[in-house]
């Protein structure tokens, strides 16, 4: 069985301000509402076809004995094809190929169908004469039910609701007409009159849902760029996978709300959000091919920031070498030296990321080229000043940055002085999980782990795994876990160096990596398709 790939994305540019598309205003539900209102469609033809069963136990075992009168041939009949029905029903609204809106459609048609077994059963099976008062049919539960779980637009609930509401007088004036005798149709409108109010009342689940979508459209409307799917979300925000309404281009937005900061107050979560503007400009100012590319950030008018980024087909390390295992140590360096080239550009900027893991390395198809590393999430980086040994870090006061199985031990002792060394043990970090599958240091808790950061050696990497790794690779993975700053690389670039100078480890490339992809993850090695937009017309996807 292979794995799914999972795509990310990220953002860059000037902020935008938020113009709707036309499709917004249009009042057509989102995608995902008219999905969930089929999923309550079909949870609705379940239910419909265990009443009708309820009411065929009934009509079979009980309602014999009490002599009410009712045909019990005529009921039986009628129960057991509205059975049929609601079944048949359910079949199409969970395995059908139809579009959502269409099977909402339908599902107007199944209510009416539905009233109409109801009336049968209250006009052929029993007599079809009622006392002067209010006396609720089924029809009218039956509407008010069916306008919570799957509301049509306003306009088709009506006017389905109404043919519903009239299946009662209907059925008791084709009764007449075969010569039964029916209720004074004063009487007949009274008992009724609750149907044509339930079918009033069915426009106000609906108009609710209208204005949900409308919201939500809106919501998913970014400057040029329209969410389409959910991709992940966390403590802070969401990823979404979107489209530029004009080019031919996909891309991830990340939507990072107030109100799910955390913040103690005011002025923190504005700290944060300020965090959160600092890795879109740092970002976008890198030029690393192997650092995420960001195409625009901004703000809604609720207040929520986003950015949006490049839309990347891959794996994160960590997820790789979690599902793959330990990586040979050829890959291990060619994907270390790709890391590095990211980060040689940042420190030359004056950027420290201050988190790097596996998880912010993500591995990547980029065109024809496999095990593309992407270096993700600067949102904890640090820009140092050239002009003075002073620099400015926008975190919260007393509050640890960073991942503690990948942190340094200055970052641990909060020195002041933090600078791109700390990246560069993190690399070290990384470069032992892909070589051994293991973390430098295990410990039941974050704090046991950051005092073996701070106190214990490590293990050569080459002593935690079968798998062959040369020495001076074990010597470079140990030279970026020194306690002392002074003793590691200096910097990515340095690093890089170091790298490029493992000649042992010369076997991989794009085309090994290509044949990896082609036996792991075969869905991202097929061809690649242009997709244009929807709402652009043929022709002006190749003028």
């Amino acid at each position: 069985m292979t794995d799914r790939p999972k795509v990310i994305a990220r953002h860059h540019s000037t902020p935008a301000t938020g113009s709707l598309s036309t499709a917004s205003r249009s009042g057509r539900l989102p995608d995902e509402i008219l999905v969930e209102q089929v999923e309550r469609l079909s949870l609705f033809a379940a239910v419909g076809a265990g009443l009708w069963a309820f009411g065929l136990v009934l009509d079979s075992t009980v309602v014999p004995y009490l002599n009410l009168g009712t045909n019990i041939r005529v009921a039986v009949t009628v129960e057991l094809t509205w059975i049929a029905i609601c079944v048949a029903m359910f079949c199409y609204t969970r395995w059908a190929p139809d579009p959502p809106g269409r099977k909402i459609t339908v599902g107007l048609v199944f209510m009416v169908v539905n009233a109409v077994g109801v009336a049968m059963l209250n006009t052929l099976a029993t007599p079809p004469i009622h006392t002067f008062g209010i006396d609720v049919s089924w029809n009218a539960i039956l509407i008010l039910v069916f306008s919570m779980i799957s509301p049509a637009p306003p306009r088709q609930m009506l006017a389905a609701s109404l043919v519903a509401a009239t299946m009662d007088p209907l059925a008791v004036w084709i009764a007449h007409l075969r010569g039964a005798v029916v209720s004074s149709p004063l009487v007949a409108f009274v008992h009724f009159l609750p149907n044509y109010v339930c079918a009033v009342v069915a426009m106000v689940p609906s108009h609710a849902m209208q204005r949900m979508g409308r919201r939500l459209r809106e919501a998913q409307d970014l400057g040029s760029y329209r969410l389409q799917e959910l991709l992940g979300h966390g403590g802070m925000g969401e990823v979404w996978r979107a489209e530029h309404r004009l080019l031919v281009r996909g891309a991830a937005v990340k939507l990072v709300r107030p109100e799910l900061l955390g913040a103690a107050n005011q002025a923190e979560a504005s700290l944060m959000l300020r965090r959160f503007e600092l890795e879109a400009m740092a970002t976008a100012a890198l030029s690393s091919p192997h650092t995420i590319q960001i195409f625009d950030y901004g703000h809604t008018d609720d207040g929520t920031f986003y950015y949006v980024m490049e839309l990347l087909m891959g794996r994160d390390l960590e997820s790789l070498v979690r599902d793959f295992g330990p990586m040979p140590a050829d890959r291990a360096v060619f994907l270390l030296r790709q890391a590095c080239h990211s980060l040689a550009d940042a420190h030359a900027r004056g950027l420290v990321h201050r988190d790097i893991k596996p998880a912010n390395i993500y591995v990547c198809r980029m065109g024809l080229d496999y095990d593309f590393v992407k270096v993700l999430d600067f949102g904890l980086v640090k820009v140092r000043e050239r002009a003075s040994t002073q620099s400015t870090l926008l975190t919260v006061e007393h509050r640890t940055t960073g991942t503690p199985a990948y942190m340094a031990p200055e970052v641990i002792l909060g020195e002041s002085d933090v600078d791109r060394r700390a990246d560069v043990y993190a690399l070290g970090c990384v470069a032992y999980y892909l070589l051994t599958g293991q973390l430098v240091f295990e410990a039941d808790t974050p704090m046991k782990m950051l005092m073996q950061h701070l106190n214990a050696q490590p293990t050569p990497p080459s002593q935690r795994t079968e798998m062959p790794i040369p020495r001076e690779l074990d010597e470079l993975v140990l030279a970026c876990l020194e306690k002392d700053p002074r003793k590691r690389p200096q910097h990515a670039e340095d690093l890089l160096k170091m790298a490029n100078s493992c000649r042992t480890c010369e076997q991989w490339d794009s085309d090994t990596a290509h044949r990896w992809w082609s036996a792991h993850l075969p869905d991202l090695t097929g061809p690649l398709t242009l997709r244009r937009p929807a709402d652009v017309p043929p022709a002006a996807a190749v003028r």
